[in-house]
């Protein structure tokens, strides 16, 4: 499969989007109260909603440098085209 420089400019930019949101997430649900059975943030289990959020979070920046590398595949393999 063959992408064009602005497809691969895209994939690459959707990485970049996801690592620099989904960290500011996970310490967003790190500091909510819903995270810890006491209610006190680091305090206690970690609750369902921590391990959900968690998941979610992990699957996305997997998802999201997966993506990101095949962009930056992609326009590499671009540049070695037009020469």
């Amino acid at each position: 499969m063959v992408l064009s420089r602005g497809w691969a400019v895209f994939l690459t930019g959707v990485g970049v989007w996801t690592w620099a949101i989904w960290p500011r997430f996970a310490v967003a649900i790190w500091k909510d109260r819903r995270s810890w059975s006491t209610g006190i943030v680091g305090d206690g289990v970690p609750t369902g909603f921590l391990w959900v959020h968690a998941l979610l979070i992990v699957a996305s920046l997997a998802s999201g440098t997966a993506v990101g590398l095949l962009g930056l595949r992609a326009w590499r393999a671009s540049r070695r085209r037009t020469r």
